[in-house]
């Protein structure tokens, strides 16, 4: 056998952003639905704040997560590369609570689709060269800070009090400063998240048409690792 013929397809590797709260994770459950028999992983940027352990844990309360600097965002970038070689990666584990990681790591093995969500994740110049789809989620502003409110208060242990402080002189102007701006990366704004069903079945079509032309290449010698390489958005998007 060719050994190019051999080589790891490389995943689809889609960036979701949108403001916090707006449902991305939500989106990529959704578009999962559409692609039945298809690996997909779902990686949080989230996951890749900065080890602040050294920390005291009140130091730690006053970092402002919402900006680019809270994460570190090399090693998700040298994670999507090593995924797109067909090598396992070792996806850190955080702690809400403690705002620290833990000790702990998660698995992600490579697959077929691999998402990559958080709010800043379009801002990145370097992940948005890794991938092959950018997506903006787009909701409105109230519904997001009741999106927020619901979820860190049931499952981050917050009081209603610190999450709309956090909102008000964190969030917004994170969000009007490095997010909302990162919109116009996007190669589709989705309003709604994931109850737009036409957008979803428009991003589903699109993957499994990238996996067919990748399956195509393979299967006349080329190598689509390599092509994917040397043109990571490969024009498909």
């Amino acid at each position: 056998m060719n050994p190019q013929e051999q080589a790891p397809l490389p995943p689809v590797v889609i960036g979701i952003a949108g403001g916090s709260g707006s449902g991305k994770t939500t989106v990529a459950l959704r578009v999962r639905e559409a692609c039945p028999g298809k690996t997909i992983q779902i990686i949080h940027h989230d996951s890749y704040y900065h080890d602040n352990s050294q920390l005291p844990l009140e130091k730690r309360a006053e970092i402002n997560y919402y900006h680019p600097n809270a994460f570190e965002t090399a090693l998700l970038i040298e994670h999507l590369r090593e995924l797109r070689s067909g090598r396992a990666v070792q996806v850190p584990r955080y702690d809400y609570a403690i705002h620290s990681r833990l000790v702990e790591t998660d698995t992600c093995e490579p697959a077929d689709i691999v998402f990559v969500e958080g709010i800043l994740v379009l801002e990145s110049r370097q992940l948005r060269e890794l991938m092959d789809i950018r997506l903006f989620v787009d909701v409105d502003a109230d519904e997001r800070v009741l999106r927020r409110m619901k979820r860190d208060t049931t499952r981050r242990g917050r009081t209603m009090e610190s999450v709309m402080e956090q909102y008000l002189t964190v969030v917004r102007p994170m969000h009007q400063q490095f997010v909302s701006p990162s919109k116009r990366y996007a190669h589709l704004i989705i309003p709604e998240g994931g109850h737009n069903k036409v957008a979803i079945d428009l991003i589903a079509t699109k993957i499994l048409n990238i996996i067919r032309e990748r399956d195509q290449l393979r299967a006349v010698g080329l190598n689509p690792a390599r092509s994917a390489a040397d043109n990571p958005t490969g024009g498909q998007a």
